[in-house]
């Protein structure tokens, strides 16, 4: 009996499995958790116009998605694979190595493209008519298209027409706000400045040509009131309100004209947080309205379907008008904020102590800045004296900071 007891106890000693390593055991448990999401996550990636869920239905989608994900996020949470962790750890110092000479790389190549495009800017007036004909085009085919993005045959000239009758508007106001601001009025041109004798050529030119833009705009405000009236060649023109007020809206932001008047309408609300700098604002807050519109409708397309298009609003709608604005108009405040940022805002105390009147312009103060001498002034007032100076105009002592 002893013997048999040996061995039998010898042969299950040579023939049993022996145990895995615990951790060897989770390395290979993650590993196959890991091939098993990538199995299961095939389904969105397959081939075709949509994914394979997506052919079946939007139920199966959600229960699909319901049933698989979170399994998946918790296999891999509790079994994480090792060579995942060391690639995550790794991964930024790889990329900081990799993205200097890449970046150096793009930016070659970049730069002839970005030459082209300060160019194109730089003629303001044919960017910004190209700009706008495509902003007008893309307002087109997302607010008076059919169910699916399909755009009328019928529809696709109000763009065109819109912005014709908005060019007209335009100039119409143009002339009108030369005429407001004219402030020499005598149809003669003179030799020289300090002289009375009247240059006949020049008079002649000058009259003529005042005479002309009068009679321009005389025929092409009654042209525009005919067509309206007649109703004659706009039976295809077919805007809706809110095509209408987009459409506006965009090309008044946009529009050499009214930008130059905002300004002044931002003036009259007399908002101390813009700190006399509305000028500087004022082309920021339009760039801002016209690239968010612009964005909104371009990834309209580019729902729809409509992927050139799309690109091609994104590029000029919104990534020129955004490269511009950064180029200009927010280079410009962002430095008017710089400098006034070096000298700290007062509190409403030190306003009262100095019985609430700016030394340079004798007016009352809400909001004011403090100079490292401890004077207070507006921030108009002090942006203006260190135009001419940088020095304190109360006590002539220079300004030094220290950071």
């Amino acid at each position: 009996m002893g013997m048999l007891t040996r061995f039998r106890g010898r042969l299950r000693s040579e023939h049993t499995i022996p145990k895995l390593d615990p951790k060897l055991r989770d390395e290979k448990i993650a590993e196959t958790v890991c091939l098993l999401s990538v199995l299961f996550l095939l389904p969105y990636c397959s081939r075709g116009h949509a994914p394979l869920l997506l052919s079946l239905g939007g139920w199966c989608v959600a229960t699909y998605s319901c049933l698989v994900i979170p399994l998946l996020i918790s296999a891999n949470y509790k079994y994480p694979t090792r060579w995942l962790k060391n690639v995550f750890y790794k991964l930024p110092g790889l990329l900081k190595k990799i993205s200097g000479p890449i970046w150096r790389v793009m930016l070659k190549l970049y730069s002839p493209l970005d030459r082209c495009e300060r160019i194109f800017m730089m003629m303001k007036n044919i960017s910004n008519l190209a700009i706008q004909l495509v902003f007008f085009m893309s307002c087109d085919r997302v607010l008076l298209c059919n169910f699916g993005g399909l755009l009328c045959p019928q529809k696709r000239i109000t763009g065109l027409y819109s912005l014709m009758f908005y060019n007209v508007i335009a100039y119409c106001v143009s002339y009108i706000k030369e005429l407001i601001e004219k402030e020499d009025w005598s149809p003669y041109v003179n030799m020289t400045t300090h002289s009375n004798i009247k240059h006949v050529a020049m008079s002649a030119t000058k009259i003529v040509l005042e005479w002309t833009k009068a009679i321009t705009f005389i025929i092409t405000v009654t042209f525009t009131l005919l067509v309206f009236g007649l109703e004659q060649g706009l039976e295809h023109y077919q805007p809706t309100p809110i095509y209408t007020f987009i459409t506006w809206t965009y090309y008044m932001c946009t529009e050499r004209v009214f930008v130059e008047i905002f300004p002044s309408l931002l003036r009259l609300l007399r908002s101390q947080r813009l700190e006399a700098l509305e000028h500087l604002y004022a082309p920021v807050i339009l760039r801002y309205y016209t690239i968010s519109i612009s964005c909104l409708l371009a990834l309209v397309l580019l729902f729809y379907g409509q992927l050139r298009f799309g690109f091609i609003a994104l590029y000029l709608t919104v990534y020129l008008r955004g490269k511009d604005m950064v180029l200009n108009s927010l280079k410009n405040l962002r430095k008017e904020q710089e400098v006034l940022g070096k000298f700290r805002k007062a509190s409403l105390e030190e306003i009262e102590n100095c019985d609430d009147v700016c030394a340079v312009c004798l007016s009352p103060m809400k909001r004011a800045r403090i100079t490292p001498c401890q004077h207070l002034f507006h921030a108009e007032c002090l942006r203006q004296c260190l135009n001419n100076s940088y020095n304190c105009p109360i006590c002539k002592r220079e300004y030094i900071f220290i950071y």
